[in-house]
């Protein structure tokens, strides 16, 4: 770390969605997960991080926070605790703190919202980019009633799209999880104790300003604002699902060709109107994500260097997939795809395209930038395609293989290979995938 951080935590709120497990005898944040407090995840967390400098914003039964915690020595950390007398929305609190801040940059936490994430990169991350503030996303099971990211080049945030707008569009499955990194002189534009939302004014006026950024992560980013969610988040906890999902563990995936195995194969796809889903594909994915897998997406795209589909277009194809997805409860965790072709002489083809490369299947170029980017280990993860090809890719990568029978369902005869596995569908070769996971415990 090359700045000074503080961490922020939001634990000022009421939480009348929780009355049935506070019954307005402790505050929101202190209910208890796996035997400690929610807030208390969140300090061990950080501090583990080496984050040890903290202000806790509080309000109704903030008393028995500060009881709780003191001054945070019995944690090995300093604890500063600002009092909210009165609801001041998401950011009003923070003219209280700005003598505490203003050289440092700020960890922005929501008391409800439990998380284990490698603070190392997203603090890097924010660092490289060197802007003002930077978002954490990801993608969840429900992004059409969550607020979206809309990116645009080098991970800059072009706005924010509201879970209260009315979305005729398809789009990336980007969603504002609730954790935040921000410099500190962020809060000069704060001259009074008034409601502020942190959100719509502080963030999105820096939008225009290109100093605003997503660090977009699958790991565990939760919120557990009401009963359902609690219970929910507590279950994952229980079963090591939180730390099974940080980028400091090791990771498994299961990688995904597109054509022919997520959509109907209708040739090359130039089109977004010509994407569909297969049947079952949705519950397949859900599935995955379900697990402590992560289900990327990895697919050769010959049509760009062909110049028969432009790089905005392949972007909606896959807006419609994960927007379709999303509908149904289902996400991919990321995309891949190799926009070379080694073949000359089409017309409209990109010269500078039409390249031997690394990443086109069956070379494992786009494995490779996946598992170091999400620290993967290959040998633990699976690759799920129609092609002998993509069979070739899997193995070429040390994974295991499962060959679908739908798309191509094995008749492109490219390579004399033979998967692990060979399945109907994906949802029958994702339950394989479980299946052996489980015999394997």
């Amino acid at each position: 770390m090359e700045r000074s951080y503080i961490a922020v935590i939001q634990a000022g709120g009421k939480g009348t969605r929780m009355h049935e497990l506070t019954n307005d005898k402790i505050p929101k944040p202190l209910l208890k997960i796996d035997g400690r407090p929610m807030i208390e995840w969140q300090i061990l967390q950080l501090k583990e991080f080496g984050i040890d400098s903290f202000i806790l914003i509080i309000g109704h039964l903030g008393e028995k926070i500060e009881e709780y915690f003191g001054n945070g020595s019995k944690w090995n950390v300093r604890i500063t605790y600002v009092k909210e007398n009165k609801p001041l929305g998401s950011a009003g609190a923070f003219y209280h703190i700005k003598k505490y801040v203003k050289d440092k940059d700020v960890i922005l936490v929501f008391g409800d919202v439990m998380f284990e994430i490698d603070w190392n990169r997203f603090i890097r991350f924010h660092e490289e980019k060197k802007g003002m503030v930077t978002l954490l996303a990801h993608p969840n099971s429900h992004p059409y009633d969550s607020d979206l990211l809309i990116l645009g080049e080098k991970d800059r945030v072009e706005r924010i799209d509201s879970k209260n707008n009315v979305r005729n569009y398809n789009y990336k499955n980007c969603v504002n999880a609730g954790l935040s990194i921000f410099r500190g002189e962020l809060l000069e534009y704060i001259t009074e104790e008034k409601n502020i939302d942190f959100e719509s004014e502080l963030v999105e006026p820096l939008i225009k300003s290109g100093k605003v950024f997503a660090y977009n992560t699958p790991e565990y980013v939760k919120d557990a604002g009401t009963p359902e969610r609690f219970y929910s988040v507590s279950k994952e906890k229980q079963e090591k699902v939180w730390e099974s999902k940080c980028l400091k563990n090791k990771q498994k995936a299961v990688f995904l060709d597109r054509d022919g195995t997520i959509n109907v194969y209708k040739g090359l796809l130039r089109k977004s109107e010509d994407f569909e889903l297969y049947k079952g594909v949705a519950n397949a994915i859900k599935e995955l994500n379900q697990s402590t897998y992560l289900a990327i997406v990895a697919t050769n795209q010959p049509v760009i260097a062909r110049g028969e589909c432009t790089f905005e277009e392949l972007d909606n194809i896959h807006m419609k997939m994960e927007t379709e997805l999303g509908k149904e409860g289902a996400f991919v965790n990321d995309i891949f795809f190799c926009p070379h072709h080694p073949d000359k002489g089409f017309a409209g083809e990109i010269s500078e395209l039409k390249i031997e490369c690394n990443c086109r299947k069956p070379k494992i170029g786009m494995f490779l930038e996946a598992s170091e980017k999400y620290n993967i280990d290959l040998k633990k993860s699976w690759f799920i395609g129609d092609t002998t090809m993509d069979i070739q890719a899997g193995k070429n990568a040390n994974m295991r293989t499962i060959l679908v029978k739908t798309g191509e369902a094995g008749k492109d005869h490219k390579y004399s290979v033979k998967p692990d596995y060979e399945a109907t569908d994906l949802l029958s070769a994702v339950r394989i995938i479980l299946n052996k996971k489980s015999e394997e415990k």
